[in-house]
Parts: structure tokens; sequence; C-alpha cells
């Protein structure tokens, strides 16, 4: 799968990109998410490996729960994020939970993102290893929304108020985020 951003003007906007998701075709509650993938590079490109809670047109965000398996932020060439947002936490109220993880290369080799997740908590991983746990506390939907449905959405955002923070380099065009695979694996 490749989703490339491009400059061009669409539909009044000066970039064109995709955003692909699973809602309404495929959901998973207390799974094991990997994506294989190659991030593209560039200012103001913000690429990401994300998961939404199925109620969200129901309840809004981020009272649905978010789960960013990746997210990578063009001004920031050598670093991945995994986050996550409930109600009771994220980066509205700035009190969001994720971390920052030093990736070289990321935009010159394939990686496997990862998440697993039960009711006890959310392991986050890349290439096999752990680097970010968040532990349910116990203090209910607010915090741990994350016993219900989940769908998957990739994504290559150009701008936006994390990506576009520096402004957009329109020289890198067109950039890919090329996709290898995608596996889950559903606790029954």
């Amino acid at each position: 799968l490749v989703i490339e951003a491009q400059r061009e003007d669409w539909e009044g906007s000066a970039f064109s990109s995709a955003s692909l998701h699973t809602k309404g075709k495929a959901s998973f509650t207390h799974a094991r998410v990997e994506v294989r993938a190659k991030l593209p590079r560039g200012r103001g490109l913000w690429p990401a490996i994300w998961m939404l809670g199925d109620n969200w047109h129901e309840v809004g965000w981020p009272t649905c729960g978010e789960i960013d398996v990746m997210e990578f932020v063009g001004h920031e060439p050598g670093v991945v994020h995994h986050n996550v947002h409930t109600g009771d936490f994220n980066h509205m109220r700035g009190n969001g939970r994720g971390t920052r993880i030093p990736l070289a290369g990321a935009s010159d080799a394939f990686h496997v993102y990862a998440v697993e997740w039960d009711r006890e908590r959310m392991v986050f991983a890349i290439d096999g290893t752990p680097t970010f746990t968040v532990a349910n506390d116990g203090g209910g939907i607010g915090t741990w929304p994350f016993d219900a449905p989940f769908f998957l959405l990739l994504n290559v955002a150009v701008g936006g108020s994390w990506g576009g923070q520096q402004g957009i380099d329109e020289t890198v065009f067109p950039q890919r985020m090329t996709v290898d695979w995608v596996r889950v694996w559903e606790r029954r």
C-alpha cells in the first residue's frame, strides 16, 4: 500500500494525500496490531498509524479513545511517537500520555510499529522491542475506554496542528508512506 502526498491544487487545497480506515469493516478489542511501514520525510509531513473507538461519532473525541501506534512529524526526522488519548488524559488538557522514541532511518527502511492491549495495559513496540506502556489505572471509561472496539487508520497528513508547526517544505514532494503489511490478532 502506498499513500502518497503530492504538491498539487486539489479542491481548494495546495496538497493531496489520503487517509484509509477500517471503520465499518473491521474493529478490534484487546488485540495486537502490527504495521510494517517506511515513512515519508520532510518538514510539514505527519504520517500516522492510529486507532479510534468505534463510538467516535456518538461520543466524540477524546471520549472515544485514541491509540497512536506511530506518529511521525517531519520536523523531527529522528523521532517517532506513541500517544494515548482519553477523555481524562489528552493533549488538549495538557496531560496526554505518550513518549518519543529515537529512530534513525524511519524514512529509509521499513520498521514494524505495534501495539498490544488487554484490560490491564497497553504495550507499544518497534521492531519487536517494547517502547512504551500505559497501565489501566482503574479510573473508568474516562481514563480507559479501551475495552471496546477500535478501528484502524493509516494516513499521511500535510501540515496540521503538529505536523505543520514549522511550516511545510514544498520542495520535498511527492512523498510516500509505504505499507508492506498490516497484521491483527484479537483475543477471544
